[in-house]
Formats: C-alpha cells, structure tokens, sequence
C-alpha cells in the first residue's frame, strides 16, 4: 500500500506548541534583627552564629550593625524559611528572657 505521500495524500504535521508558562522565584524576604536597649550584645551574637550559621566575626559585625542603626539583615529566604526563622528567634529570646525582636520584610 505505500505511505501517505507515496499515494499521493497530502499530510500535514500540526506541532503542538508547547506554553512553558514564565517561572518566577518565589519571592524573598529580608529577616531582621531589631535594636533594644536590654538585649546583651553577647546574646545577639550567639543568636546569629545558631540561627543563621554566621561565624563569629560576622556576627559581630551584624550585632554592631543592628546596635548603631536599629536594625540589621540577618539573611534572604523564602517565605516558609523567614517566617521560621523568625519564630525560632523571637521564642529563643523569650526563653531566655531577652526582648530581642526578629521580623521579616518582603524584599
């Protein structure tokens, strides 16, 4: 019998376009550390060196940074990531009676 062409049918191939819908990054949020007048300088760098695996000199400079400006970027992280991040810091503050406060800001 013959292919198609061969009979003389004429075929046509319909390609099927496929739609990779635009991927978008889930957004980022900024987890920061806020200034308070009672919180020990020594308690905010153990915070940062357990929560956010800084080592011990940027730490520091991250704890001096949230003393001489109110506030300082502790990391970027998804959703899920900043909203745990803030609740371990802020119930590790208040276990160790320390009023360290930790929020998150969509970037």
């Amino acid at each position: 019998m013959g292919t198609a062409r061969e009979r003389g049918v004429a075929t046509s191939v319909v390609k099927a376009e496929k739609k990779d819908p635009k991927r978008h990054r889930p957004p980022k949020y900024e987890v920061c550390l806020l200034n308070d007048d009672y919180t020990p300088m020594d308690f905010v760098v153990v915070v940062l060196q357990l929560f956010f695996a800084m080592g011990y000199e940027r730490a520091v400079n991250v704890m001096l940074d949230v003393h001489q400006n109110g506030k300082a970027t502790c990391g970027l992280y998804t959703r899920d990531i900043a909203e745990t991040k803030v609740a371990q810091v802020n119930e590790f503050s208040r276990i160790n009676e320390h009023p360290l406060l930790c929020k998150m800001e969509k970037v």
